[in-house]
């Protein structure tokens, strides 16, 4: 499966189901990231010129869908919980509210490992996603993210991994859980960082089995610089 530079360099998201490559190409600006006070909230603040911040909130139980009609995806804050009494407030009782220092420390990086460098991205705000920091709390996922402009370069891969991360990619009847991972961003960064293409495959023989019977693909978020 190559990972090769398009024409107008747009990031992409490339997975290998057994024969079916799909791909686009990507380049990053130079960013400078700024990691700041609010930790907990999982706040990550990018000085990045030019690129205005989107965010979303989205009620438990429901989903939105990010989408960056030019360039890519790059969350910059996260936090599945609640941190007021009035947003996803509507009908839900005084005690469900109440909580507003409700936060869920991984949001930030739960987010970024599934929606950096895609041009969208579906997001449920379901506690089997993000689990529940808050019981008895009715919580919403609140996300920031910027559309990343791009230009063409070389490949820099962000993540990687062999396995499965949900169960509608590469259907099948040994799709039985989502839960299924051999992280492969180390050496795939060691394979194909800096080149302009990138040929993979994706296989027992080369990653290894990280959950036997269980049908497996290769997933990769990469870029260009």
């Amino acid at each position: 499966m190559p990972l090769r530079p398009s024409a107008r360099g747009e990031p992409g998201l490339v997975r290998d189901y057994g024969g079916v490559k799909r791909g686009e190409f990507g380049a990053l600006l130079d960013l400078l990231a700024v990691l700041v006070a609010g930790v907990d909230l999982g706040v990550r603040l990018a000085n990045l010129q030019g690129v205005e911040a989107e965010k979303i909130e989205i009620c438990e139980g429901e989903s939105a869908d990010l989408n960056c009609d030019e360039g890519y995806i790059k969350i910059v804050q996260a936090n599945y919980g609640r941190t007021d009494r009035t947003t996803c407030a509507a009908g839900k009782t005084e005690n469900s509210i109440s909580n507003t220092r409700c936060l869920q420390a991984s949001s930030l990086s739960s987010m970024s490992a599934w929606c950096d460098g895609r041009k969208s991205c579906i997001v449920p705000a379901t506690d089997s996603v993000f689990t529940d920091p808050c019981d008895g709390t009715y919580k919403y996922l609140s996300v920031s993210y910027e559309c990343i402009p791009a230009s063409t370069g070389v490949i820099s891969v962000h993540y990687a991994n062999y396995g499965r991360r949900d169960l509608v990619t590469c259907p099948g009847k040994l799709v039985t859980t989502r839960y299924c991972y051999s992280p492969q961003t180390s050496s795939l960064r060691s394979r194909c960082n800096g080149k302009k293409s990138c040929e993979l495959n994706a296989s027992n023989s080369i990653y290894s089995d990280p959950c036997y019977g269980v049908q497996k693909y290769l997933e990769v978020t990469y870029s260009c610089e």
